[in-house]
């Protein structure tokens, strides 16, 4: 049985599990995270001479399939449900920052310095070409996610504060924020603003799980209504309006619903919040299963290093078949598909001793806390609208607010710049746009780097 980071097995944790946790949370969390992944395993279509492509670009009747595949919002959802729980049990900023962000940022640090000493070491030598250049390009692609998530936790104590005040208010404001920045970017012409979608439209979704962790969405009213609303929206939006069938970005296209994120994908979001509510019953009991909860609780331990590392492990499968000499069939051929199931089984085996290998920097730091920084699932997580004594919801007070502030910032940045220049082009200084500035791979490395120092030094309590 796996062990987590404490030295508690899953089993033992699993055990100990009070009825007021929240486990149906846990399941969408993982069940998220474990789509994702395989939905970049299936998308990816790497020919005979080691250039990558993407399926749904090669099938383009396949893109409706992101409607179903592409389920980052639940992630995001689940997101704001345990932000607004730990913020409210930890008032002083800084405590909660760095209580949110540790074991996220640790795996991330880890990935980067072994990427990065591999790229470098890859082009002194004269390398970088053909796939192995495709993969120092590609592997940093996933860490958007955890630029967004940072800024997730930088922004959930002023917006849960919002979201006290005014409720379903907070989430239509940033809805129709979102709603703007698209009208100024397709109708207007405004540069760069759609990057503001990268706060809005994700926040909206975070937003949601506040109204989650207050009880709002029970029942099936809120939900029918959300589900409902939301797809109608994409579905209008992507047939009357300028946006594509893909709810992923696809290679050459000159609109993307994912960078910058669009109206579109946030009431696909939308609706997908609305299905995963509609279905809470039924997920709930088969979270209750003994095996089931105990699956659950051993993923949790690993989601962070398995998701970080599992382009590389793909990317792996593939260059070895190359190197073997295995004939790699062209995408979407009867042959293509006859021998997925076997990348498929080769991906997730490597996975899994890429994890064995770097899992350890995903420990926690005490044995009360769970590998999200949330409470463990040995311990209570109960919904609601107070909080720990003296609860509420605290600005960046204290001496540390700031220097954690400014630490959040530094990754968010260095991340989301990480994940558009990749690690190519190190020593010709390759370059990518963030916002508005150009960026290169050492830079953001730094970013990251002191980003996670100050992070780490913020207070414990």
């Amino acid at each position: 049985m796996r062990r987590t980071g404490t030295g508690l097995k899953a089993r033992d944790l699993a055990a100990a599990t009070p009825a007021t946790r929240d486990r149906y949370i846990d399941l969408l969390r993982v069940v998220s995270l474990a789509v994702v992944v395989l939905g970049h395993w299936l998308m990816a279509a790497v020919t005979a001479d080691g250039r990558v492509g993407n399926l749904l670009a090669v099938v383009p009747a396949l893109q409706i399939a992101t409607w179903g595949l592409q389920v980052m919002p639940v992630f995001f959802f689940v997101g704001g449900f345990a932000h607004a729980l730990s913020s409210r049990s930890r008032p002083a900023y800084a405590v909660f920052v760095r209580a949110r962000l540790r074991r996220l940022l640790r795996p991330t640090v880890l990935f980067v310095a072994v990427w990065g000493a591999a790229a470098l070491v890859v082009q002194l030598l004269g390398g970088g070409s053909g796939l192995t250049g495709t993969a120092l390009r590609l592997v940093a692609q996933p860490l958007w996610f955890v630029g967004v998530y940072l800024a997730m936790v930088a922004f959930t104590p002023p917006l849960l504060a919002l979201h006290e005040r005014w409720g379903w208010g907070a989430f239509a404001a940033l809805a129709a924020g979102a709603a703007a920045v698209d009208a100024l970017r397709f109708a207007g012409g405004v540069p760069f603003v759609g990057f503001l979608n990268f706060g809005l439209v994700w926040l909206a979704v975070h937003q949601l799980g506040f109204l989650r962790a207050d009880g709002r969405l029970r029942g099936r009213r809120a939900p029918l209504v959300l589900a409902g609303a939301g797809l109608a929206g994409a579905a209008a939006l992507v047939a009357l309006g300028p946006y594509p069938l893909s709810m992923v970005g696809m290679p050459g296209e000159a609109v993307s619903n994912m960078a910058p994120p669009s109206l579109a994908l946030l009431c696909h979001g939308v609706w997908l919040v609305g299905a995963v509510e509609l279905l809470r019953g039924p997920g709930t009991r088969l979270a209750a299963r003994a095996g089931v909860w105990r699956a659950v609780v051993a993923a949790n331990g690993l989601a962070m290093t398995a998701f970080l590392w599992h382009l590389t492990a793909m990317l792996g499968v593939y260059g070895a078949l190359l190197a073997l000499g295995v004939p790699l069939p062209e995408p979407a051929t009867g042959a293509w598909w006859a021998q997925l199931p076997v990348r498929l089984v080769a991906a997730a085996a490597l996975t899994a001793l890429l994890v064995a290998v770097f899992r350890r920097a995903e420990q926690p730091g005490g044995p009360e806390r769970d590998v999200r920084g949330d409470p463990a699932p040995g311990t209570p997580q109960v919904p609601g609208r107070g909080g720990a004594p003296g609860g509420g919801v605290s600005g960046p007070g204290g001496g540390s607010g700031p220097a954690a502030a400014v630490g959040v910032a530094l990754c968010l940045l260095g991340v989301l710049g990480l994940s558009a220049v990749g690690f190519a082009g190190l020593l010709e200084g390759r370059t990518a746009l963030l916002i508005a500035v150009d960026v290169t791979a050492p830079t953001t490395v730094a970013m990251i780097l002191a980003g996670w120092l100050l992070v780490e030094r913020s207070p414990r309590r």
